[in-house]
């Protein structure tokens, strides 16, 4: 089949693998799953077989087209479209239920893809994704860890991420230049246990790793919040002034943001 390496298509070839992503959400039996970029199909056939229906949003319309004839006698429906522009909230409403999804992401755009779910994640039950290993290695970092980052607490604060498991890149056709992790991401989002409004913490997260080697009291300064309240509150956690973000819980995060919540909002400027 041919390959169109802008799209960042790379095969899945290993049937074991297969067998594993789709086992890991668990039982599909009545749900409706939503699987990204389906490619050559080897996903999408154990999906089918499983879920009560699947929805593949494909990019590439030659594929799409065989992905089309290939499962037209299958409970399948075939978008052919970028998963950027696909409408989730839609789909879990004619479902009747919150989706499940899966997929190869392509590495190109691995992180918008994420972003996009996670900003879809009240339509969301769970995600069974395979991107490249480094991604998933700042996926499921743990605080004071080096690849802890702001994706890290941006996808662990709409739920818990767990490694399942890493693939070479003879796994696929054609082969990358890079191994690749599957990862399944529970969405159970923590805003309420935290007591934190969505979008004004998920601003006040992105100025605290504005420059991840910059301290949180300077990542703070430069959006107009007192270096002197920042260190007050450091204090308390028995941290240094030099702390930075990547040493702080989502806990930690939450609490920090309670303090500086007379300085901060959804309006604050992210600094330049």
């Amino acid at each position: 089949m041919p390959v169109k390496p802008k799209l960042g298509q790379n095969f899945l070839r290993d049937p074991s693998a297969v067998a594993r992503i789709v086992a890991a959400p668990g039982d599909l039996a009545g749900r409706t799953v939503v699987e990204i970029g389906p490619g050559a199909g080897a996903i999408t056939a154990a999906l089918a077989s499983r879920a009560e229906k699947l929805i593949a949003v494909e990019l590439d319309r030659e594929l799409a087209a065989r992905l089309r004839e290939r499962f037209a006698n299958h409970p399948v429906t075939i978008i052919e479209g970028d998963i950027l522009e696909f409408d989730f909230a839609r789909a879990a409403e004619e479902a009747g239920q919150q989706l499940i999804v899966a997929g190869n992401l392509p590495y190109g755009i691995t992180s918008p893809i994420l972003l996009k779910l996670a900003a879809c994640h009240a339509s969301l039950d769970r995600a069974v994704l395979m991107v490249q290993r480094e991604v998933a290695d700042r996926i499921t970092a743990e605080p004071g860890s080096r690849d802890y980052g702001l994706l890290s607490v941006t996808m662990q604060v709409r739920g818990p991420v767990e490694r399942l498991f890493t693939l070479p890149p003879s796994a696929f056709v054609p082969p990358p230049d890079v191994y690749s992790s599957v990862f399944l991401w529970t969405f159970e989002p923590r805003f309420a246990q935290l007591g934190v409004e969505p979008d004004a913490f998920l601003r006040f997260v992105r100025i605290a790793f504005a420059q991840k080697r910059k301290t949180l009291v300077n990542n703070m300064r430069a959006a107009a919040v007192p270096a002197e309240k920042v260190a007050a509150a450091l204090s308390e956690f028995g941290l240094p002034l030099q702390a930075r973000a990547e040493s702080l819980s989502l806990e930690r995060f939450a609490t920090l943001f309670h303090r500086l919540a007379d300085h901060f909002s959804a309006r604050t400027p992210d600094p330049e």
